[in-house]
């Protein structure tokens, strides 16, 4: 295992007093159309991947010394990730960008009519620092392809990968229409005091109201990516096995630091005892006796989440794990069981690797349960019986859903992915990234050869008549 380094000193906030001038050239390139020929667009993209590829090692050093990643887990969930995502959209730059023809009422005839996609403008992309790679380059990626200006944020909390993105940035992409700023509170709040085309989000919602609030002076729409308690629910037909290790890879992926990680699981009472030991077994097999020291399993990113987690501990029984390291930001993945619904564990997002299990009755349970709960970003079901799952789909609501795994919806560029209700607003991924950032202007373009002059006054009876036939 990479050890942590000492990061506090690696990233340099930009200046707050330069930051309206920052926005400002970024507008003056998007105003001078700089950005909207396809051909600089799909520079840019190429020129990502090349960042990523040719700096590969790099942005695994970073990623190990923010969050402990080992270097496979941080290739395909960061860097992987985003060159998939932009190949994608290089493949389809021409056809998401190209206008639409669209059917044309007979009340307008003669004519036709299209939808033109159009850039916003200048976009905000604010990242977290769990995957603080993809979750920055993704979406800023996606505006860039649809022909936006784009200025990039960092989370200061990952301040190693903060810092090498600041200095690759500029060194590969157009700094005059590419921006990134380096900082925490103090210059994300500047930034958000200037004027933006859109702004997108991911972190937790007590920032998310704050980023609303803040595009609301302007007008400026937004697409928050946030979070909550994504629960998980194991109906007695399911596999065990499998569930078990599909729900352990799920949960202790980048320790438990993800926001659409399993952070509850409902099992029915009759297999809790088998789940859980299928559980134990999947937790040995992955990090072995001693998880400190497996080269799979990485870290928490600060001493601040290390303390909020390890108070958790406390809101239920440790029946495997709850070994903690302050020193190496190291807690072991951990299981909860007898669990007090009333606790912080129960009603705040975990957001790392302590999985409670709390057993239900039967599946009608598990539903109220997660309906007397806000609208969590995903959802997870497993069972055998088709009837069960449809059961759950039709009967709760959630911003995705995985059947029989865990995470693998986000991974689709073919699936939106986003929240719904206090999880989130807006989706994006493949080609829903990319309309996000797009105006697609409607124009309807009448001939002037033919002029009936049935619209026209004055109505008379026979007019009436032929509208209210073919109206």
């Amino acid at each position: 295992m990479t050890s942590l380094a000492e990061n506090d000193t690696v990233s340099t906030p930009t200046a707050v007093t330069s930051l309206p001038g920052v926005v400002a050239g970024v507008r003056h390139t998007f105003g001078s159309r700089v950005t909207r020929p396809l051909s600089w667009r799909k520079k840019q993209l190429e020129r990502m991947i090349a960042m990523l590829e040719e700096n590969e090692a790099a942005f695994s050093e970073a990623l190990a010394t923010d969050l402990g990643k080992p270097d496979i887990e941080g290739y395909i969930t960061d860097i992987a990730f985003v060159i998939g995502e932009v190949k994608l959209m290089l493949k389809n730059l021409r056809r998401w960008n190209r206008p639409e023809r669209v059917r044309t009422p007979i009340v307008a005839m003669p004519a036709s009519s299209k939808r033109i996609p159009e850039p916003l403008g200048v976009v905000l992309v604010i990242a977290p620092w769990n995957y603080p790679v993809q979750l920055l380059l993704v979406p800023a990626a996606g505006a860039i392809a649809a022909g936006n200006a784009v200025v990039m944020k960092p989370s200061e909390v990952s301040s190693a990968t903060s810092a090498l993105l600041a200095r690759l940035v500029p060194k590969y992409l157009d700094s005059s229409a590419i921006a990134l700023v380096e900082g925490g509170v103090p210059e994300t709040t500047a930034l958000l005091a200037e004027r933006f085309d859109h702004i997108f989000y991911t972190g937790n919602g007590t920032v998310g109201r704050v980023v609303m609030r803040a595009a609301a002076e302007h007008l400026t729409p937004v697409t928050l990516e946030l979070g909550g308690k994504s629960p998980t629910i194991v109906h007695s037909s399911a596999d065990l096995e499998v569930t078990a290790k599909r729900i352990a890879w799920g949960k202790w992926l980048n320790a438990g630091q993800t926001c659409v990680a399993p952070d509850y699981v409902l099992v029915e009472k009759s297999v809790e005892t088998d789940f859980v030991e299928h559980l134990r077994n999947a937790i040995a097999e992955f990090y072995g006796d001693d998880p400190q020291t497996s080269g799979s399993f990485g870290r928490i990113v600060s001493d601040r989440h290390f303390d909020r987690l390890s108070a958790l501990l406390c809101g239920g029984r440790v029946i495997v794990g709850g070994d903690t390291d302050r020193a190496e930001r190291y807690i072991s993945p951990t299981v909860i069981t007898d669990v007090d619904l009333t606790s912080p564990l129960m009603n705040e997002e975990i957001f790392g690797p302590i999985l409670p299990i709390v057993p239900i009755d039967s599946i009608s349970d598990a539903i109220s349960f997660v309906n007397s709960r806000p609208h969590p970003l995903a959802l997870y079901v497993f069972a055998e019986k088709k009837s069960v799952v449809d059961h759950v789909l039709t009967h709760t609501t959630a911003g995705g859903v995985t059947v029989n795994g865990t995470l693998m919806h986000l991974t689709s560029p073919y699936l939106p992915f986003g929240g719904v209700g206090e999880s989130g607003m807006g989706a994006y991924h493949g080609e829903t990234g990319v309309r996000i950032f797009q105006h697609r202007k409607p124009v309807l373009s009448r001939s002037t050869k033919v002029d009936p002059s049935l619209a026209y006054p004055p109505y008379t009876e026979r007019k009436a008549k032929i509208f209210r036939k073919v109206l």
